[in-house]
Parts: C-alpha cells; structure tokens; sequence
C-alpha cells in the first residue's frame, strides 16, 4: 500500500506538493513527477549516473531550505548542485549524498537539484521544499479526516461532500495545461455533449508530467482530461462524468496520479488507461458510474497495464476495476468503501483493435492479477 505524505500540524508546509516537476532526462519507468508526489516509495533517476530534477511554480516562491529522500537500490551521489533555476546561482553544493540542505532565502519559480557525480544512478524518492525551517519536518502517513481542498499529499478520506464552486471560467474549446494550473476550485465549463461519443474534445490536456489541480469540471465536459504522458490530478471534480473523467495516455511505463477529489453522473469508465505503467488513485469519491478504472481492452497497443487504488469511497457502480489479465494487467486495492454492490477486480481478455469487445472472465480475489483481500473492501 502506498503512503502519500504530508507534513503535520505543527511542521512547515512542503512546498513542492504542489508545484509541478521537469528535469534533464529520466531513467525509463521513472518520473519527474515522482518526487513531488509525497511518496516515497516512488522515485526518478536520470538515464546516467548525472543530471538535473526541478520543481518549479506558475509564480514566485520563496524557499530557504530543501530535503532530499533516496530511495533504495541506487548509486551513491558523489557531487551535486542545488540551483536557482531563474538565475542559475548556486545556492548550495556538497560532495556527499545530501539530507536537508539550508540556504540564503530566495524567491523563485523554479530550483533545480544537479547531481554532479555518482556511483551508479541515482534514485530520488523526494524533493521538498520549504519556505522557512532547515529541519527534516515530521511526516504524518495516515488518512486525516474529511475532505481537503487545498494542493496536498494526502487527499483524507472521502465522505461524500462535494466541494463548492468559488466561481465560474467559460470556456470553447480544450484548455492545455504545459506544466501547471491551479483552478481555485472554480468551475470550468464546457464543451461536448455529455454523451459517449468518442470524438469528442478534452476540456483539458496535460502535457508530460503536468499537475491540474483544485478543479471543477461543469457538465458538459467533453472527454474530460487527457493526460498525453505521466500526470498528476489532485483535488480534481467532475459535475458529470461524460464520455470518460481522464484517459491516460503515458508510454514512458511511468505513474500518474489522481489525488483526492472526486466524480458522479457517469454510465461507463471514469478512469481510462490506454498507455502503459501505473494509475495510482487515492482519496477519490465516485458516485453513479460503470467502472472507476478500466484498462483498455481492445486499443491499437496491447499494453501491460497496473492500477493502484486506495482509500476510495464509491457508490452506485458496477466495478471498481476492469483489467485485461493475459496482458498481465493487474489491480493493487486496499482501503475500499463501497456503497451498494459492485464487482470489485473484474477480469477480462483483451483483443486486438478492430477485434470487437473484450470478454469478461470473471471476478479477481487475490490472485496474480486481483491483488486485493476480501478484509480491504466494506460494502455498506
């Protein structure tokens, strides 16, 4: 199970939960994304033993100090740079793998940690910064209770609620988001009909490795959200599912990211995977829908697909999770809530594009491909 982070009450605020993420290059099945995703068991590594991971904002932040978490398995770093990417001053450097780094306050959009020299490649499980401090803060790995609405880690447990709109943003067409957009919880409306159709238009699309967060999408919203690479969907809320809520589209075998937030009125899928790697889904509300994920069985690649879900409240759905089990797809689901009756981990055999539907196998309980215990699901 994951355990996304967040600092405590009393400790600073972790300023890169919710900011976006680039860098140099990335090692394959690895993510910029990843070390701003309050998860530690998730990492980037450049595609060599040196290079450059950066967490950036859409406006001036001030930061004093950063943390750097490694994760297991990886080279030593031998020489790094911590840089103030807008000026490209260095605002502080070591020969040894660093912890908590201090600094000169600086006010910035973006600050990038170098790895000059290593052992092996490295594995960056986080990068987080701080606007005061100097001290590793205390991370809290459980649920907290209610709703967030704010740019954070951890989502909390869903309830139910639904969040109110802080205004309207008209909308014609798809709003493209290159790196990051903060919505205000303002509500963005609309394109499409509301139907199934397939050729209908996203409201929005994420380029690689983009956050689109504090959001509500009004009805209709065409194909929802498509992320054309790895992306991260925090306290995201769609009014009506439509076509689907979010397509993903990642090839890089990478993770994406739906944090919180929330989705009703749907008759078919709301998460949609037709590339390859991991959607990871934590803290999420689904009312009225089909399937809360759904694995692409009959797309133009036959990928071999991985869905995380946790800490999810669903009612009135068919299925928590559609996979294709002779691609090898699997389902990983813990801490499930569900609100009437559903097929929790379905089974299906995909086809070729152009082969028709996929047939249904049957229901998953821990197996290779179902990896779920019958004690993580409550139906109420």
């Amino acid at each position: 199970m994951l355990a996304l982070q967040i600092p405590s009450a009393s400790a600073a605020t972790n300023l890169s939960l919710g900011a976006g993420a680039d860098g140099s290059s990335k090692a394959s099945g690895t993510s910029y994304g990843n070390v701003i995703d309050g998860n530690a068991s998730t990492y980037w590594s450049p595609s060599g033993s040196t290079g450059t991971v950066s967490v950036k904002w859409s406006s001036a932040t001030t930061v004093s100090s950063a943390v750097i978490k490694q994760a297991s398995g990886g080279g030593s770093i031998s020489g790094w740079q911590l840089k103030n990417h807008d000026t490209g001053s260095v605002l502080a450097s070591g020969s040894s793998a660093p912890s908590t780094i201090n600094f000169s306050s600086a006010s910035l959009k973006k600050i990038s940690f170098v790895i000059t020299g290593a052992s092996g490649t490295p594995r960056i499980a986080e990068f987080e910064t701080y606007s005061s401090g100097g001290s590793n803060p205390t991370p809290t790995t459980g649920p907290t209770s209610g709703p967030t609405a704010g740019p954070t880690g951890n989502p909390g447990t869903p309830t139910g609620a639904w969040p109110s709109s802080t205004g309207s943003v008209s909308i014609s067409g798809t709003v493209n988001v290159p790196s990051f957009l903060d919505g205000g919880m303002k509500t963005y409306c609309c394109i499409g009909d509301g139907g199934q159709g397939e050729s209908q238009d996203p409201m929005f699309k994420i380029a690689n490795g983009g956050t689109l967060q504090n959001v509500i999408l009004g009805s209709p919203a065409g194909d929802g959200v498509h992320c054309e690479g790895t992306c991260t969907l925090r306290n995201v809320w769609w009014n009506d599912i439509g076509e689907d809520a979010a397509t993903f589209k990642q090839t890089n075998g990478g993770t994406s990211y739906v944090i919180g937030g929330g989705a009703r009125n749907g008759s078919d899928k709301t998460f949609q995977h037709n590339g390859n790697g991991t959607v990871n889904i934590s803290g999420f509300y689904l009312k009225g829908s089909g399937k809360l994920y759904r694995g692409c069985g009959n797309c133009t690649t036959s990928h071999t697909r991985h869905a995380r879900i946790d800490n999810v409240l669903v009612d009135d759905i068919d299925m928590l999770a559609g996979i294709n089990s002779n691609w090898n797809d699997t389902a990983t689901i813990t801490r499930v809530v569900v609100i009437g009756s559903a097929t929790i981990c379905g089974k299906y055999k995909g086809v070729p594009k152009g082969s028709g539907d996929p047939d249904y196998l049957g229901e998953g309980w821990n197996d290779a491909n179902c990896k779920v215990n019958r004690s993580d699901v409550t139906f109420r």
